[in-house]
């Protein structure tokens, strides 16, 4: 795919399409995101239980609305009813790219995918002793981050986006019941980020939380929940940064770094 000199990315999470969803409700809001955007990233948790009839439905949506090329990953709602690889066949029937440790370069810029787990953050965080099923717990959480690692290590691009469904850090879950901290994301899958020069993060599941934070290495996280959007961004329910591929000779000069992304207000 091509390269562009900038990118606009789009990214919303937390569609949670289900039974009950409105035929056609989504669609201004894809074609806003269409007509603004050149990428758009999905955050998990696009069913509401995982039925693969739930993905058949919300293609229908999108496909009548967005041109651009999606990228996605997987969340919790969607393994719900064990159909999470009927769902995965539907998205890439329909073209939408989804993310499992995988990776895709679109107009320059590389995209990391996974899920995620829970498991908590800092010192916090649960570790792996005592009973068995503790260990796979803790287990679980780690193989996500190593997917995320190992995805970011196979990118060549210096513009790297990740792109998870649970959350790397505790910033974006403030305003969230403490008691389900440990189950709206966990810090290991910070770890993988700050190892690598990545452009920005986005995230969902938390959908009381906060919509920015940064990783200990200042890395922009954004937790692009729908109803978290829709709160922070009445007239434009979804995250939408620029991020620059290309340098001017003046800006070589200066020694600009376009990895920062710009959020777009228009």
């Amino acid at each position: 795919m091509s390269t562009k000199e900038t990118v606009r990315i789009a990214a919303l999470g937390d569609l949670h399409y289900g039974r009950t969803s409105t035929p056609g409700s989504l669609q201004p809001l894809f074609s806003q995101i269409s007509e603004t955007a050149d990428v758009l990233t999905l955050c998990g948790d696009l069913t509401d239980y995982g039925l693969v009839e739930e993905a058949k439905a919300l293609i229908k949506e999108i496909t009548a609305s967005i041109k651009i090329p999606i990228v996605c990953v997987l969340g919790n709602h969607d393994f719900e009813s064990n159909q999470q690889d009927e769902i995965r066949k539907v998205l890439a029937d329909a073209g939408i790219i989804t993310l499992d440790g995988d990776t895709i370069e679109v107009h320059g810029i590389g995209f990391a995918g996974v899920k995620g787990f829970a498991g908590g953050f800092g010192r916090r965080a649960l570790g792996p002793w005592g009973e068995e099923i503790i260990k796979k717990f803790v287990h679980a959480a780690v193989d996500e981050a190593l997917k995320l690692e190992s995805a970011l290590a196979r990118l060549r691009t210096d513009r790297l986006i990740a792109v998870l469904h649970y959350a790397p850090i505790a910033a974006t879950v403030e305003g969230e019941p403490l008691d389900i901290f440990p189950f709206l994301g966990c810090s290991r899958l910070e770890d993988p980020i700050t190892r690598f020069p990545v452009t920005a993060v986005f995230h969902g599941h938390a959908h009381h939380g906060q919509p920015e934070g940064r990783t200990r290495t200042n890395v922009p996280v954004f937790n692009v929940s729908m109803s978290l959007m829709r709160e922070t961004f009445p007239t434009r329910p979804f995250r939408l940064i620029e991020v620059g591929t290309t340098l001017s000779a003046a800006e070589r000069r200066s020694g600009a770094d376009r990895r920062t992304p710009v959020e777009v207000h228009s």
